[in-house]
């Protein structure tokens, strides 16, 4: 049993960084009325963690074939556990928000190792076996986060969503540095610096624009010029990646279809299936008035849809064309999204469990060969710069979603509201408050207020849906169009190998 130690070490961060996507969820109500925020600081909360580690992931993996990935992991382990401490003591929003950012670089020193990790240490039938449990751990976090973090508020505090990561932390510390040795790869020369930064700035002042755009205006010069920015540091990154001697990614990469195809595929695919989630949270609690326990047991079908389903079809890697089931899984992905557009303003809960179960189906079904097939098209010599694309791509496509299907929500709310004659609670309303809106309200008029509140919320998920249902459909259609080579390719080379039950399981990080 001592040989699974180190496992244990790689697997207990694995499932910690994970779940800390999901757990804020069912808190943001919580969340709300402990800090006051705004509507668009819930935004943040959820959606900077993923953009830092959307932004950083290709740069933390170079830098630990570098400096040693056993250092770096541990690392990103120490600064996880800071930033969680940090978070559960934070009194004001820009506090949390700036400390969720720091989890996110840890959690990018963290994710961008375990794969080099787990291959340095296992070899054979123990590195298959290695893999599928690492691979079950992904899955485990997808399903465990709504409901440790509904448990956890509940019954204790939503700081303790961020408190829970310490003991964790402490023994994914003292594990792997009593097991797991080092291990460093081949790159050489200078970090891509200038990718690095470029990459970050387009990303998050788009992000940012996105988020902001309700408050500043959307025609206003301050929205359009922090696009003009995004748009000016994009360039900036195409020129750096072009230039440079050994560059982030790749940009020739791109000349593939097959690379492209799946690239489309993961970034949408994290938008379209979970990026909705926290405003489905919002209307659970602050509209249906379920707890926080009770709302994360209803995201439960999706996720254990997507364990069942991708156990099986991982098994059908060589055996069809890898564009069948990442595009189809996408299509029902989008499916899925546009079976839960049908919540009215009379709806409960149950209105939501078709859409996620086949949502479910589809993440279960498109994810197990996303990196597989990047590794394929591009040769096991750049398995590690496609392995570590997609999952950049996976988690800027949530953080991106999470913004922009913000935009539809809080839209289709606000223009129902001020269709009601309500529009002056729009942001209370969107910021999870219903709840002291409705208790503040006269009781012979509460009545009619309730109904209008239902309603709001229900056009703005609808909104949300639709966006959600498109970046679906485009996803899957450019997985079927632009994907063609086989995923059986790489394998030939013997040294892709490591990588691909790993690419198999990167895949219910919601």
């Amino acid at each position: 049993m001592r040989k699974w130690l180190p496992l244990v070490a790689v697997c207990l961060g694995t499932f910690m960084l994970l779940v800390d996507v999901t757990i804020v969820t069912v808190a943001l109500p919580d969340m709300a009325r402990s800090l006051h925020t705004t509507f668009a600081d819930l935004q943040w909360v959820m959606d900077v963690y993923a953009l830092v580690l959307a932004a950083l992931l290709l740069a933390a993996g170079s830098l630990g074939d570098r400096a040693g990935h056993r250092r770096l992991y541990t690392g990103g382990l120490v600064v996880f556990a800071a930033a969680s401490l940090a978070c559960g003591l934070a009194t004001d929003p820009g506090e949390l928000i700036a400390f969720r950012a720091v989890q996110g670089v840890g959690g990018a020193a963290m994710l961008a190792t375990t794969v080099a990790l787990i291959s340095h240490l296992y070899s054979g039938r123990d590195r298959g076996t290695a893999f599928g449990v690492w691979g079950a751990v992904n899955g485990a976090a997808a399903a465990a986060g709504p409901i440790m973090g509904g448990l956890l508020t509940q019954h204790l505090d939503w700081r303790w969503i961020f408190f829970v990561n310490l003991p964790i932390s402490v023994a994914a510390v003292a594990m792997t540095l009593r097991y797991v040795g080092e291990s460093r790869g081949e790159r050489r020369g200078r970090l891509d610096l200038t990718g690095l930064l470029t990459f970050t700035a387009a990303a998050g002042l788009a992000t940012y624009a996105l988020i902001k755009g309700n408050d500043y205006g959307w025609s206003s010069s301050r929205t359009l010029g922090t696009f003009a920015v995004a748009g000016v540091a994009l360039i900036a990154f195409v020129v750096a990646e072009l230039r440079s001697q050994a560059p982030l990614l790749d940009l020739g990469l791109f000349r593939r279809g097959t690379f492209t195809g799946v690239m489309i595929g993961a970034l949408m695919l994290s938008g379209a299936a979970f990026s909705y989630l926290a405003y489905e949270s919002l209307w659970l609690q602050s509209v249906l008035n379920m707890g926080p326990v009770t709302a994360g047991l209803c995201f439960l079908p999706m996720s254990v849809a997507a364990f069942f389903t991708a156990a099986q079809s991982g098994k059908l890697e060589g055996r069809i064309p890898p564009r069948l089931p990442i595009g189809v899984g996408l299509l029902l992905i989008a499916g899925g999204a546009a079976a839960q557009s049908v919540v009215g303003a009379g709806s409960d809960w149950v209105v939501l469990v078709p859409g996620l179960l086949v949502t479910g189906v589809g993440v279960g079904l498109s994810t197990p060969m996303l990196v597989s097939t990047a590794v394929s098209a591009v040769g096991y010599q750049r398995a590690g710069m496609a392995s570590g694309a997609v999952n950049t791509a996976r988690q800027l496509g949530n953080a991106l979603g999470i913004a922009v299907l913000g935009v539809l929500f809080h839209s289709g709310l606000s223009s129902s509201a001020h269709d009601a004659g309500i529009g002056g609670l729009t942001d209370r309303l969107a910021s999870g408050q219903s709840g002291m809106v409705l208790a503040q309200t006269a009781p012979e008029q509460r009545a009619v207020l309730d109904h209008l509140v239902h309603a709001a919320f229900a056009s703005g998920l609808r909104s949300a849906m639709l966006g959600a249902t498109v970046a679906g459909v485009v996803g899957g259609l450019a997985v079927l169009l632009l994907v063609r080579r086989p995923a059986a390719v790489a394998g030939a080379a013997g040294a892709a190998a490591p990588l691909n039950p790993a690419a198999q399981v990167v895949a219910v990080d919601a």
